[in-house]
């Protein structure tokens, strides 16, 4: 009989088309449904520990109550939903038991990586499956940095020597952080901003990762601009950096294919102590290359409070750029999960192609041994160490936020621990698979000036921009070459900028949390991506180039480092490692490893305070080849770091004076506790200690809210506290009293009420 009457009003309600049904209620209804089939949101691992459940106990029965009033759009059916059948009545307020029967479905996770419709959200939407999740973190960790600064400080720290800092940083610090931000977005199926539910006073943290995410995707896209003005600029027979006939060339400028020798016949014939001394008494020639760079490209200005113009042709390929990343997000995960099959894939090809053209250039053995012949003497060095750590933690995107926003639209019981280490070892792979690729060609380069190879060499945009191309012209087809290389850096930097804006997207709709902005997320998304680009024009200007610089290397470097400090503090020892090690072995069926416990308490806290340190002492002035930034735009940029770093004190102070408690002690402890709805988003993941007694206001952001008739407060709109609990309470036991499904035994404040006989 009950069976039959969910199905009568079900079907009533489909007839109807969900006509004026609130949008909770239609959520409810839809879980419903699924609940009659589904199971409870215990992994299949752990089902075997707990043993059989008894049917009819209180956890194999959820309650629900239609409190409100259903309007099907039928005529003469809007007070009730009549059923198909006679006699199968389900009276306004009355309780319909729902049950959870069986464990199986769990079983038939199919080999593509889908995870069962059980699993799914209906609110925020999941990756279709899980290569779609993998590939947009590998294109989300895999970026710019991977190609023009990993190869410079490997050559610089010691070659293949530096290899062991580097897979020891990353084993240590780089995997146990990136599984620490995986799994703490996966279990809570927030952003950046709703993870810190686990302890409301450290939500500062999601406000400082937004800011750093907001400075690098201004200054990021800007790039990716350049690189396609330059992917345009190869769409020719000749490129233009190769000679010096255009009207941009200076009287310096020296073109390799026109002088190759001019590097020899200017050498001198005294032996100097070093190279530093040789190039001071040398005629040093311009390339045209850089030329092009400076004088076309950025038309740079001589300070960076000379803004000058804005250069057209970069602000129409910053318009270019944010219009293909908004069209790539505009249906968030769903349209962004489909392009990444090609945006994370396609630069291996490149990568693949440049790097077999590079080995079989002349003197790309040259190039390939500077590159990795070990230096082992700099292993004692501790700047070796700490360029190691500083390049994990920052590839890998540690702290940005991206990471827990990607993984907030897994499944919940996906395996991310095996996600993180395939897409770490992934990215470090790649950036010593890039160093293959560009020294290759430097090399060949070199070796045609018969320069050294450090001569070459260099990081950043300069070898992006200006060495890499250079040495292209060398190549047959150069604009074959050209092409493929600019068609990689946008897609790498694409990849990032995906991610970037997503983290913000999702943060702001997390934050609002309402059924409305779920639905006009695609005019978020837009007047982000809008913001981005009208907050990158100055950087187009003829100073834009120190601008980017100084967000480069201010606005992502420090701040980064403490964030990431005080999320591993306040998740270990505010939190506790115990409750997040049970948190991570309810989603995902077995306890994190003992490795990465002692990691995430003591070795990788440790190891972020020590690069922090490190950038400390290492401090240096930020310059731009021979110019040197002033003091006040220095100061600019420690403000730009500050001001993700403030909002963590700030907002503590905040959420402190706003918590309740009788002393500054208790208040403390209220302020750092999590809040009641901190734990898994879906209703059926929701046991053990996260079982609800009391459900969930709307706000709350749960997508189906069950009821424990014996404890529960609905909340009623347009009543205040004390009458919503009593209505609840009313309509509880009315519905009871007229139903043919008995009460729970637990439930009280209904008693000497009739039942409705047979």
């Amino acid at each position: 009989m009950v069976d039959k009457g969910a199905k009568g009003m079900l079907q009533a309600m489909e007839e109807a088309g969900d006509a004026s049904v609130s949008p909770g209620a239609g959520r409810g209804v839809n879980e419903w449904r699924r609940h009659t089939h589904s199971t409870p949101s215990v992994h299949p691992k752990m089902a075997a520990a707990q043993g059989p459940v008894d049917p009819s106990s209180p956890e194999q029965m959820s309650w629900r109550m239609i409190s409100q009033p259903i309007h099907t759009g039928v005529e003469g059916t809007s007070h009730s939903l009549h059923p198909a059948e006679p006699g199968e009545a389900w009276a306004q307020g009355e309780a319909i038991p729902t049950r959870d029967i069986t464990h199986e479905a769990y079983e038939d996770e199919s080999e593509n990586g889908f995870m069962p419709d059980e699993d799914h959200s209906l609110q925020r939407g999941n990756w279709g499956n899980q290569i779609e999740f993998v590939l947009t973190s590998v294109g989300y960790a895999v970026g710019l940095g991977n190609v023009w600064r990993f190869p410079y400080l490997c050559y610089r720290n010691g070659g293949g020597a530096f290899l062991v800092p580097y897979f020891v940083m990353l084993i240590f610090c780089g995997i146990p952080i990136f599984f620490m931000e995986l799994s703490f977005g996966q279990f809570a199926s927030q952003g950046c901003l709703g993870v810190w539910r686990i302890s409301p006073m450290f939500k500062g943290v999601g406000y400082g990762m937004m800011v750093v995410s907001t400075y690098i995707g201004i200054y990021y896209n800007v790039v990716v601009c350049i690189a396609f003005y330059y992917f345009f600029s190869s769409l020719t027979s000749v490129l233009p950096w190769t000679y010096c006939d255009n009207p941009w060339n200076t009287p310096n400028c020296v073109s390799i294919l026109e002088n190759p020798n001019i590097t020899k016949s200017t050498q001198p014939s005294a032996m100097l102590g070093n190279v530093s001394q040789a190039l001071n008494q040398t005629l040093q020639r311009t390339s045209p290359s850089e030329e092009y760079w400076s004088f076309c490209v950025l038309n740079l200005s001589d300070d960076v409070g000379n803004f000058g113009e804005v250069q057209v042709h970069l602000l129409s390929c910053l318009l270019v750029s944010w219009v293909v990343v908004f069209f790539c997000l505009m249906q968030g995960i769903r349209s962004s999960g489909k392009v990444v099959y090609f945006t994370a894939t396609f630069p291996y090809v490149v990568l693949t192609i440049l790097f077999f053209r590079g080995v079989t250039l002349e003197g790309a053995s040259t190039g390939i041994k500077y590159y990795l012949t070990p230096q082992w003497d700099k292993i004692l060095e501790a700047k070796v160490w700490g360029d190691a750590a500083s390049q994990i933690f920052y590839s890998l995107g540690c702290a940005w936020g991206g990471l827990i926003t990607m993984a907030s639209y897994n499944r919940f019981h996906n395996n991310c621990y095996r996600d993180s280490v395939v897409i770490s070892v992934t990215n470090c792979v790649t950036s010593v698979y890039a160093g293959f690729v560009i020294f290759s060609v430097l090399g060949s380069m070199a070796n045609h000036l018969g320069e050294d190879v450090s001569q070459v060499a260099e990081h950043g945009p300069g070898l992006a921009f200006v060495a890499y191309p250079e040495a292209l012209t060398l190549l047959p087809i150069a604009p074959l070459w050209s092409l493929l290389f600019f068609f990689m850096l946008i897609l790498m930097g694409l990849g990032t900028q995906f991610c970037l804006l997503e983290t913000l997207v999702t943060a702001i709709v997390d934050e609002v949390g309402n059924q409305w902005i779920l639905q006009q997320k695609i005019y978020v998304t837009l007047g982000v991506a809008v913001a981005g680009f009208l907050l990158g024009i100055p950087l187009t200007s003829q100073a834009g180039i120190y601008w980017l610089l100084l967000m480069d290397n201010y606005a992502a470097s420090y701040s980064l480092v403490i964030i990431s400090c005080i999320m591993c503090v306040s998740i270990m020892y505010i939190y506790g490692h115990q409750n997040y090690s049970e948190d991570v072995q309810m989603m995902l069926g077995f306890p994190p490893p003992c490795f990465f416990q002692i990691c995430w308490r003591f070795i990788s806290p440790t190891i972020i305070f020590l690069i922090l340190i490190f950038l400390v002492i290492q401090y240096q002035p930020i310059t731009y080849n021979q110019y040197r930034y002033p003091s006040w735009a220095e100061a600019i940029g420690f403000l730009m770091a500050l001001s993700s770093v403030i909002c963590i004190p700030f907002y503590a102070l905040f959420h402190f004076r706003r918590t309740d408690g009788d002393t500054l002690l208790q208040r403390l402890k209220n302020s750092t506790k999590p809040s009641r709805d901190w734990g898994p988003a879906l209703l059926k993941h929701r046991t053990g200690r996260y079982a609800p007694t009391i459900p969930p206001s709307p706000e709350d952001g749960l997508e189906f809210q069950p009821l424990h008739l014996d404890k529960a407060q609905i909340p009623m709109v347009g009543s205040n506290d004390s009458s919503r609990l009593q209505d609840s309470q009313m309509n509880t036991c009315m519905s009871l009293g007229n139903s043919e499904v008995p009460a729970p035994p637990s439930s009280t404040g209904c008693q000497g009420l009739p039942s409705r006989g047979p």
